[in-house]
């Protein structure tokens, strides 16, 4: 495999543009882990016309290989939002080939060290998905569509274990759960609970919103840290205001009803700015005072 390897990646190591190469060789347990093929080669560029780039190869004997060319800006994405939490796991396991002034090697011990601006801002992106996951959940349920509400709810669960793993100073993994299980074994229980209790779906449901309700208001303030403490740089922020900020962009699919969530939990309050029309006012939103 190495000869099938070598070539395709040995030409991009002269160029500028090229700051790391990784390879990941297949694990017989887990073949999903890459693919299917028997090695992914992961290559990271500065730029290119491309965020991401893949091709595939074969050799004469069968072993087959996938190369992925990404952008330093595609992969730095990736790893802030965990939406492509395969080649994050790539990067973490994979055997450095070539790394230009440490650059790999900087990445990688930034993901072990896991600095705690990069955990503020996932935790919150995080718990916005739990909490618009949760809430819809809970619609569903209080209307009887009881296997909407179990999807929903299932999902929460998964970013409730993924919020847990970042509080606790690691990357979520692909086997999050397996994590959980030894970091909060708690929040494994309920997902077990959900998935093997005898009883129907509707009683599982009821329980597992009555048993999960406490586990998510106690991380509150924690999941919500990145955009509290970016709410306090100015005394009040309309919607579209936090919508398009910079940071907050990243979790703004979510933002209304994670704002609606912190107003119910008393950590954010509405300020009302009188218009020109009679009786109507502007809603803003601040920092309650003692936070």
């Amino acid at each position: 495999m190495e000869d099938l390897l070598r070539p395709l990646y040995q030409e991009r190591t002269s160029q500028q543009n090229t700051l790391g190469v990784l390879v990941v060789g297949k694990n017989e347990q887990n073949k999903a882990f890459t693919e299917n093929f028997n090695s992914i080669l992961l290559i990271i560029v500065k730029e290119a016309d491309e965020a991401v780039f893949i091709k595939h190869y074969v050799d004469r004997h069968g072993e087959t290989a996938s190369m992925y060319i990404i952008t330093e800006a595609q992969l730095k994405e990736w790893l802030l939002l965990g939406s492509n939490r395969k080649v994050t796991e790539w990067l973490y396991h994979g055997r450095i080939l070539f790394d230009r002034n440490d650059y790999v090697h900087g990445l990688k011990t930034e993901m072990r060290d896991f600095p705690f601006y990069g955990r503020k801002i996932k935790m919150t992106i995080e718990f916005a998905k739990l909490i618009k996951r949760y809430i819809d959940g809970k619609a569903f349920f209080n209307d009887a569509n009881y296997l909407d509400a179990y999807n929903h709810v299932l999902h929460s669960l998964h970013h409730l274990a993924r919020l847990a793993v970042i509080e606790n100073g690691f990357y979520p993994e692909l086997t999050v759960w397996n994590q959980v299980r030894h970091i909060e074994p708690e929040i494994y229980k309920l997902y077990e609970e959900l998935l093997k209790n005898d009883e129907n779906l509707q009683k599982r449901l009821e329980l597992l919103f009555l048993a999960s309700e406490f586990l998510i208001h106690s991380r509150t303030e924690r999941g919500a840290v990145h955009l509290l403490t970016l709410m306090k740089e100015k005394e009040w922020w309309s919607i579209n205001e936090l919508l398009n900020h910079d940071e907050v962009i990243h979790y703004s699919v979510d933002l209304v009803t994670l704002v609606e969530y912190l107003i119910e939990r008393q950590l954010i309050q509405v300020v009302s700015v009188q218009t020109k029309g009679q009786g109507v006012f502007h809603r803003y939103y601040q920092i309650k005072k003692e936070h």
